[in-house]
């Protein structure tokens, strides 16, 4: 892997274990030398996680759409930073920069990215890894409404697979490195043959 988009919130949230996973994330790619892809922000966890990788000594990759520089205060200090205009351009540049994908904890546009490219997954768009950073059980509802959605019908259970919860750094790589896509027709592949 040589790089990993991060999503996570633009404010710190209520626990010092939010900042302190995104720390040790970005101390981790660093030392991994695996690039961070993230919204740009250098505010909230965002700021932490791209600070905690500059510092270590690590790259850090920002995309942040125009409308946003000002409100989420675009960091400065990055590797790279591409402004672009539009927040569809903004996850379509991070997905293709991005060789997995990961969730800190965040709010609805944290969750609202994360769960398009593990859709984007389901449909066969990429076989790149998804999942969610699980800091002091932040994700675990959402877990377990992934699980309910298995048991009702809606995802199928190599699907629901394809989501990875960490409770730490190290287990999330753990996972990453070991991680194989089930196999899935592409949607796209599927319209072709008609």
């Amino acid at each position: 892997m040589d790089a990993l988009c991060v999503y996570c919130g633009s404010s710190p949230g209520e626990r010092p274990a939010y900042r302190a996973a995104a720390e040790a994330l970005g101390r981790e790619l660093a030392t991994r030398d695996v690039t961070l892809v993230y919204g740009g922000g250098r505010v909230g966890l965002m700021g932490a996680v791209a600070d905690a990788t500059l510092a270590a000594g690590g790259e850090a990759h920002g995309v942040i759409p125009e409308s946003l520089e000002a409100k989420e205060i675009a960091h400065e200090g990055l590797t790279d930073l591409d402004v672009v205009d539009s927040m569809h351009a903004r996850k379509a540049r991070m997905a293709e920069l991005a060789d997995g994908f990961v969730a800190l904890p965040g709010g609805f546009g944290t969750l609202e990215e994360i769960v398009e490219v593990l859709t984007w997954a389901q449909l066969g768009f990429h076989e790149k890894p998804c999942g969610f950073l699980n800091v002091a059980g932040y994700y675990d509802d959402l877990a377990a409404f992934f699980n309910g959605q298995v048991a009702e019908g809606f995802v199928e259970a190599k699907h629901r697979e394809m989501v990875t919860f960490a409770d730490d750094v190290e287990a999330l790589f753990e996972a990453y490195e070991t991680y194989e896509a089930p196999s899935v027709k592409s949607v796209l592949s599927e319209a072709e043959e008609t």
